[in-house]
Parts: C-alpha cells; sequence; structure tokens
C-alpha cells in the first residue's frame, strides 16, 4: 500500500480537527465542521480550500506556446499576457487525458492539472515534446494552492479586485521576487481567487484569513472549507470533475465542452477524431437531472426510462443552495432532452427525475 502524500497544510488541517480522507493519492481534509455549513459559507460570504494536491507545471521555453497549442484543445495563441483559459488535453482518438488551466505569465507558462492526472501529463508533455524547446519543471512540492470562494472573497486580497475574470498576475513577497500567482478563478460556481504561494509561506496566508482573532477583520466569517463542501458546490454549478463526468473514453463534445475546443485553430492532438465525434448524434451527452425527494442519487446510479436502461450517473448530492436532489448523468441523445422524465435507481428504489437545464445554479452577475 503506497503512503498518501500530504500537502504543506497538512498540519494545519489536524490542529483544526479537520477529518482527513484519502483523495487522489493525498490525505485531504473532507469537512471541519459540517459540508452543509461550509457550502453555505461559499454560497453567503467566503470560504478556503487547500487545493495544494492539483499539480503545478511550469512550461519555460521559446517553444512553449507553440507546444501547449499542440497540446491543448483551447487557442493559447489569442491569449493575452496574465490570461488564464480552461481546455482539455486528449489522445488521439478524442478522449480526455485531464481538464486543465493554462496561464500566460511574463516568464513562463504554467498548467494546472487534476492531483490524480499529475504524472500521466507530465509523460505526456514528456512524449511530445521532443523537438520543441521547451523545459518542464513540476513544481507542485514547491508551491501551495488554496482556493478563497465566495461572494465576498476577492475582498480578502489587494490583488483579486484588480483582476479580470480568469486572469492573473505574478506578484512578489518579500525578499522573493515574483513568488505568488492570484488568478481571479474557482470550481465552485462563486466569484474569488486562486492563491499560489511557496510551500512555507501558505500556512501564515491562511492563518491571515481564517483564524477567528482575524477572520472578522473584513467584516465577515472566512471559513476553512473541505473537499465535501467543494464537491457541492462545483456539482450545484454543473462543473465537470475528472474520473466522474470526463475520462479517457469520453470526448469533450459528449462532456458538454465543446466552447472549449477550438477545431479551426488549427491542428492538435485529437482533433481528427472530436470533429468526427461532434458529427455523429449518437454518443451519450450530459446532462443534468432534478430528483424528486431529497434522496442522492450516487455516482453509477442506472437510469431508465420504462425499463430500458439509458445512461448512468457520474456525480449525484442534495444541493443545499437549491434544497434539491440534483445529478449529472450521460444519457442516449433520444432521452437527452430538456424536460423528458427519467427514473433513476437509487439503491433498487426507482425515484423520478427529469433532465433540465445546465448548470443547476448560477451566481447573480
Amino acid at each position: 500500500m503506497s503512503t498518501l502524500l500530504r500537502t504543506p497544510l497538512y498540519d494545519w488541517h489536524v490542529q483544526h480537527k479537520a477529518r482527513m480522507v484519502p483523495f487522489s493519492g493525498w490525505e485531504m481534509p473532507v469537512q471541519y465542521t459540517s459540508i452543509l455549513e461550509e457550502h453555505k459559507a461559499v454560497r453567503t460570504f467566503c470560504g478556503v480550500f487547500d487545493i495544494s494536491h492539483m499539480g503545478r507545471l511550469v512550461l519555460e521555453g521559446e517553444d512553449a506556446p507553440i507546444l501547449l497549442q499542440r497540446l491543448f484543445t483551447n487557442d493559447v495563441n489569442t491569449m493575452k499576457l496574465g490570461q488564464v483559459r480552461y481546455g482539455l488535453l486528449c489522445h488521439e482518438q478524442g478522449g480526455i487525458l485531464d481538464d486543465v488551466l493554462v496561464y500566460r505569465l511574463p516568464q513562463f507558462w504554467l498548467m494546472v492539472v487534476n492531483a490524480s492526472n499529475r504524472l500521466k501529463i507530465l509523460q505526456w508533455i514528456e512524449r511530445w515534446k521532443a523537438g520543441y524547446r521547451v523545459t518542464v519543471h513540476d513544481r507542485t512540492f514547491d508551491w501551495a494552492m488554496i482556493a478563497v470562494q465566495g461572494p465576498r472573497a476577492i475582498e480578502t486580497h489587494p490583488i483579486a479586485p484588480k483582476l479580470k475574470y480568469y486572469f492573473a498576475e505574478l506578484a512578489d513577497i518579500p525578499d522573493r521576487p515574483g513568488s505568488q500567482i492570484i488568478s481571479r478563478t474557482g470550481y465552485t460556481g462563486e466569484d474569488g481567487y486562486e492563491w499560489i504561494l511557496p510551500a512555507d509561506q501558505i500556512e501564515q496566508a491562511v492563518f491571515f484569513l481564517t483564524e477567528k482573532q482575524t477572520a472578522w477583520r473584513f467584516g465577515f466569517p472566512v471559513l476553512n472549507c473541505g473537499l465535501g463542501s467543494r464537491d457541492t458546490l462545483r456539482l450545484e454549478a454543473a462543473m465537470p470533475l475528472y474520473g466522474h463526468e470526463l475520462n479517457e473514453q469520453i470526448d469533450p463534445i459528449q462532456a458538454g465542452l465543446g466552447w472549449a475546443v477550438k477545431l479551426d485553430k488549427g491542428d492538435f492532438i485529437g482533433r481528427a477524431a472530436i470533429a468526427a465525434k461532434k458529427a455523429d448524434p449518437s454518443l451519450p451527452k450530459r446532462v443534468g437531472l432534478e430528483l424528486e425527494g431529497k434522496r442522492a442519487a450516487r455516482e453509477s446510479a442506472t437510469v431508465l426510462a420504462g425499463e430500458q436502461i439509458i445512461g448512468q450517473v457520474t456525480s449525484g448530492s442534495y444541493a443545499p443552495t437549491l434544497e434539491k436532489s440534483i445529478a449529472m448523468a450521460y444519457l442516449s441523445p433520444n432521452h437527452a432532452q430538456l424536460g423528458n422524465s427519467v427514473d433513476v435507481d437509487i439503491r433498487g428504489t426507482r425515484t423520478p427525475a427529469k433532465v433540465v437545464k445546465l448548470p443547476f445554479y448560477q451566481r447573480a452577475k
């Protein structure tokens, strides 16, 4: 049995009574108080998540944007300095290897990848970078990363309010030029920012944000939050999670991520296969389901129309903000239309559900 990795905030989590669980090879906090309390804090004020388990890969060298353009489904050539862009890395058959964020920063390019895929993506980049003047550095263990999310979140950092959505800034800390990155990004459906710092600086940052004697300096509470509420928040916002909605057998069109694929930008790995899948009307599609009652439909629950199996749930939960049971699933196209009635098998009990528009929740602009 392999040893679980720990983020630089592990001791902080334990000291603050977090319940620790294995997640993608790391020992991570699932909750501090309750998932419901932490979820509501992010929807109402502000919460802080340790996301240091996510991979942070730096690409340097004059050919870095050329290599990224070949690997990435989105278009790096149109990115402005400081811009962050969501997209996918796909294999030659169009299946999704990972969904990632690419940052165009002054001295380098940064790719943030899912924790479970870090080594796979490092190997994938290594495979394709031959002939390119590119150096790749895995900075996952040198840096730490937190997500500060909620309608009041940007008030907790002097740089965050100055950033446009999906832009980042490379900033200094004393005696360490360019050693922090602040980006107006997140994975909760709320406004906020993600903050990358040297590993030995992150506990001080979280202390400043969340300790009881300092948290009210902002005029509102800032809660420590775990992976449990991060999951219910992203589900309400219909944000896909790798290993659930995304995998190597699913292509971006099926996943509803065609907006992050630029087929007209020129060739990239998987382009021909994705174009062919776009033209295939028979492939299952990701949809939202709203269920009757409060029972949650868990991953792999069967979705039925009459006695016919038409798909499977990929993620499901009771949604605290909406006070409804919701799920995402892949359904055959002739059953994926909005308003269609289906049943979900929840541990042997058929529960009526309806196909609804995604996202389930969208914050007021």
